[in-house]
């Protein structure tokens, strides 16, 4: 999995923002330069989990697009049939095309990546907390352990048992 960079701008879907905050995470968001979120993701996250906007773990900074979408990002948010949240998300990357889109829905990921841009998840920022030493590869690999029971993300059990493989074959932090 590529690293993600402390300078970058991120975009956030609703799914990150919630699992993360699930997990007691958001603060791995915290050393981004920006962390956005559409008012549509925000208005989705209000309703899902308001508790992640409070603040308190991340600043997080709701944003409005001011462009109309082109039409290749028409063409691909109806191909991938995206909610109103990744539409707005794409068009914020479309904005700020050297930012990066966080989602855990699978069509927005390929819709984001068949544009251009880059794209992680949830689990995308668990690896990169060891990696940046936000926390310790055993309280990661514990999260990773405890989150079919903590958190609403759903993925199979290869996939986490995949992603758990990959943190255990980090190396140690010194």
């Amino acid at each position: 999995m590529a690293t993600i960079e402390p300078s970058r701008v991120v975009v956030c879907d609703a799914g990150p923002l919630i699992h993360l905050d699930e997990l007691d995470a958001l603060d791995l968001l915290s050393d981004f330069a920006a962390v956005l979120v559409p008012g549509a993701v925000w208005g989705e996250v209000l309703r899902h989990r308001p508790r992640a906007l409070d603040g308190s773990n991340c600043r997080l900074t709701r944003c409005a697009t001011t462009q109309p979408a082109g039409s290749r990002l028409q063409s691909v948010a109806r191909a991938f049939l995206l909610d109103a949240g990744e539409w707005e998300a794409l068009l914020v990357l479309e904005e700020r095309p050297d930012a990066i889109l966080l989602t855990d829905d699978a069509a927005a990921r390929l819709a984001a990546r068949a544009l251009g841009y880059r794209a992680h998840g949830t689990l995308g920022i668990l690896l990169r907390a060891v990696r940046r030493e936000q926390r310790s590869r055993r309280q990661i690999l514990d999260l990773l352990r405890e989150l079919p029971s903590r958190s609403t993300l759903h993925l199979s059990a290869d996939l986490l048992n995949q992603i758990v493989a990959e943190v255990e074959a980090l190396p140690s932090q010194g």
